[in-house]
């Protein structure tokens, strides 16, 4: 399925003037009858002069910042999803939709007021300049990390065009050390679909750490890979995946349905408003005993594939509770390169069943701590650090022993066993392995994850 995107004309959203613009966006909508529309819109702009006219700082009271802020908080204050996008927010959530953007290839986190590295992505700047996990980012082209800084704002200055220098200091812990680095940003890639391999009978085994345009397309030529070394099961790893494109969902979750067959749908305000996303590949759908893991990041457009493949019986779902976001956000571009996410439906599984703010239940749990699940996760962004002792050199432990994916793997070993054993009597192997459960243009996605790449 194709990339979805709603667009609303920037002048008819906003108008000629400020306060005009307001009642302009509200009657695109129907917010309200006419009449409470205009009597609203004309209190809010009796509100804009009086603030502008007699807030004691003139050059924060200007029209144009009064009037961004009052959009900022009437969208919000809906729900934790929605969210008014200025330009620089709008082309950062582009960025990440299509997972290429140019800079120096390093994850980063905020820890106790600190921007910490995660980890370098592997022939990135910021890999071949030695930055490891722990590495402390203290300032940027010469000037200080701010004090309690976001994490949006530094990644913001470590982002730019490729072929433009940056300088990045460093302190390593470790060490007492610090860095100055000269780095030369790049277009950095971003793959969703990682950790590519065969494990252990001939099981083969997937992560996904998001949904984005080139991830259907990536999660075909993965499976692809895997079946030429005939495997014989399949692990989709999802945990701590935050979602993403509605459509990468349904493209990951297509290979295993039949054509026509219901994958999920959403239900917005209206009757009328249902959307049905079902399989349009022809042919024989995969049958292949799978277990996917699941835990409490997983989340929204992760949990559409988790959901369908469990509501189908077409996969044992292994790990933790997932996170429970079943909204579905829609993108308006407005003028000025500025935008809107919001709020637009729910979506439910085949059976229709809402996930939102319950998760998903795994039917075989498996609880990691929090120590486990943090160095799972940054040890599973460095697939190709094989050897121990560079291992421990880049993150300072050694490696920990994942349970939730050697429980998916046992499982798998017992569908294959009882395939077996079904062989033997004669009965026919079945492509389910749990027994199913009774019974304009828009770009649909999660939010942001807690870790971003610069």
């Amino acid at each position: 399925m194709g990339k979805k995107i709603l667009t609303v004309p920037a002048g008819a959203m906003l108008g000629a003037g400020l306060s005009v613009g307001l009642v302009h966006f509200a009657a695109l909508w129907g917010l309200f009858p006419a009449h409470d529309l205009n009597r609203s819109a004309n209190y809010l702009r009796d509100v804009l002069q009086i603030v502008h006219e007699n807030y004691v700082d003139p050059s924060a009271a200007a029209y144009d910042a009064l009037a961004k802020n009052a959009l900022h908080g009437m969208v919000e204050s809906l729900d934790p999803h929605s969210e008014y996008l200025d330009s620089q927010d709008n082309t950062e959530l582009e960025e990440d939709l299509t997972g290429e953007f140019g800079g120096v290839g390093i994850e980063v986190e905020v820890r106790a007021g600190h921007i910490m590295v995660v980890t370098p992505i592997a022939g990135t700047p910021g890999d071949r300049a030695g930055i490891r996990r722990g590495d402390e980012i203290i300032r940027i082209d010469g000037k200080a990390v701010d004090a309690n800084p976001t994490m949006d704002a530094v990644v913001d200055r470590l982002r730019g065009k490729p072929k433009t220098a940056v300088q990045v200091t460093l302190y390593r812990a470790s060490s007492g050390q610090q860095m100055n680095l000269s780095l030369m940003r790049e277009v950095i890639k971003v793959d969703s679909v990682t950790g590519v391999r065969v494990l252990e009978g001939d099981v083969g085994y997937l992560q996904l750490t998001e949904f984005s345009e080139h991830t259907g397309e990536q999660f075909d030529d993965a499976i692809d890979r895997l079946l030429k070394q005939n495997i014989n099961g399949l692990v989709i790893d999802l945990r701590n995946n935050p979602g993403g494109l509605l459509d990468a969902a349904v493209d990951v979750a297509e290979p295993f349905f039949r054509k026509g067959e219901l994958i999920v749908y959403t239900q917005g305000r209206k009757p009328g408003d249902r959307e049905d996303f079902r399989a349009e590949s022809p042919g024989d759908p995969l049958s292949l005993p799978i277990a996917i893991l699941i835990n409490s990041g997983t989340a929204s457009a992760a949990e559409i594939v988790t959901g369908a493949l469990k509501d189908t019986g077409r996969a044992v779902i292994v790990g933790e509770r997932s996170f429970g976001k079943g909204s579905v956000q829609s993108i308006f571009k407005l003028k000025n390169g500025e935008g809107m996410r919001l709020t637009t439906a729910h979506y439910y599984t085949p059976s229709g069943v809402t996930i939102h703010q319950k998760g998903i239940d795994p039917q075989v749990e498996v609880v990691m701590s929090a120590d486990e699940d943090s160095k799972l996760r940054q040890q599973g962004l460095r697939p190709d650090l094989t050897d121990a002792a560079e291992f421990v050199k880049r993150f300072g432990f050694t490696p920990v022993v994942d349970r939730q994916l050697q429980a998916a793997i046992d499982v798998l070993k017992g569908v294959e066993l009882l395939d077996e054993q079904t062989a033997r009597t004669g009965a026919a192997k079945t492509a389910r392995i749990t027994p199913p459960p009774r019974p304009g243009q828009v770009l649909r996605f999660s939010g942001r994850p807690l870790r971003r790449v610069g």
